[in-house]
């Protein structure tokens, strides 16, 4: 196993790690930055509105991209299990 070949398939899990949590963040951020319009316009300071919002805009997240990441992810584990005779030997 060279050392080439150990980036090649650290690049891909980084690749697919970035890939899977991308739009989980996208939906938490703009979350965050319309609570945090709000907040600021209605000066109301209270420490869950901050949560609570980002937390049901993740679970929403989560229930529409969450097929899509699953393929994602199993495939990515088939591909490491199917080249596993490749790492050993």
């Amino acid at each position: 196993m060279s050392q080439e070949f150990v980036i090649s398939v650290a690049e891909r899990a980084i690749t697919v790690i970035l890939l899977v949590s991308g739009p989980l963040l996208l939906v938490a951020l703009i979350t965050g930055l319309m609570v945090s319009i709000f907040q600021a316009t209605t000066q109301i300071q209270e420490q869950t509105l901050a949560f609570v919002p980002k937390i049901v805009a993740v679970l929403v997240g989560i229930v529409f991209f969450g097929p899509w990441m699953l393929t994602h992810v199993t495939s990515y584990a088939k591909e490491i299990f199917q080249n596993l005779t490749r790492f050993i030997g």
